[in-house]
């Protein structure tokens, strides 16, 4: 048998190997699942053969989701761990990749609690999704420049994060998010916005307790349990308004994840 020959066997049993012979012949040459025959046996004589990372990921069917991003890791060199809220899937994670390059293709869609479309896909058995893109719908970078509101964000971030289970779906935890973000982004009391959200968070998690207040909280609380937050009853709101139904809800909280809230002795110095 001439080495030609030989070449040529060799090549079709590399190409049958890889992938079904429907990607290799695609009448388009620009088509994304339309590869050059010799990186596919380049690929092939690797110990792994496995598929190229963008032929993977344009095989596996994607999903967009309405989302709130909680919390963001670094990991690697360039890449990102993100913590997100999708209203149809609950919270997930999932890894961006090359998401702290300066021209990363998801631009500040990233930052804490920004709304935003976000396109992924997820391997089964696999606990971490990858991220595709993050399209902005809505910022919160005004309310940064406002210290206090910044400490809101975080405490509001870190209470979805650690009284959210996972690929769970919950649709009144997220309308409640989007409604505290709407109201401080309209220019609402911080103080407000995260005695109204911890209530909630804490009711809708089903332990809310029989919390023993002064009249002023408790009459405060019974409206809150009944009024959209942008429609209370307008009083002047200080760091005393009450306080004592704050710091129980904090107490309830910590009793219940069996931890700190590193976000709550930063709300409480104010």
């Amino acid at each position: 048998m001439s080495s030609c020959w030989t070449f040529r066997l060799k090549r079709r049993r590399a190409l049958s190997r890889v992938s079904p012979s429907w990607i290799f012949t695609s009448a388009n040459e620009n088509h994304p699942l339309t590869y050059n025959s010799s990186s596919i046996i380049a690929h092939t004589r690797s110990k792994s053969r496995v598929l190229p990372c963008d032929l993977r990921a344009a095989l596996m069917p994607a999903r967009m989701s309405e989302s709130f991003i909680l919390q963001t890791y670094p990991f690697r060199e360039a890449d990102l761990v993100v913590s997100f809220f999708t209203r149809d899937q609950g919270k997930l994670r999932g890894v961006a990749r090359r998401a702290r390059r300066p021209k990363s293709s998801f631009g500040s869609g990233l930052e804490r609690l920004s709304h935003a479309t976000v396109s992924y896909y997820q391997k089964e058995n696999r606990e971490l999704v990858s991220l595709n893109s993050c399209e902005l719908v809505h910022s919160q970078f005004a309310l940064a420049s406002s210290y206090e509101s910044s400490v809101a964000l975080d405490y509001l971030a870190e209470l979805s994060e650690q009284l959210l289970p996972a690929n769970e779906a919950n649709e009144r935890h997220f309308r409640l998010l989007g409604a505290v973000l709407e109201y401080l982004r309209a220019g609402g009391d911080a103080w407000t916005a995260v005695t109204y959200f911890a209530l909630w968070a804490v009711r809708l998690a089903g332990f809310l307790p029989d919390i023993h207040l002064r009249e002023e909280s408790r009459a405060i609380a019974q409206e809150m349990l009944v009024t959209p937050i942008a429609q209370l009853a307008s009083r002047p709101w200080t760091k005393d308004t009450a306080a004592d139904l704050r710091r129980a809800l904090h107490r309830i909280i910590e009793e219940h994840i069996e931890r700190r809230l590193r976000s709550a002795p930063i709300l409480e110095s104010l």
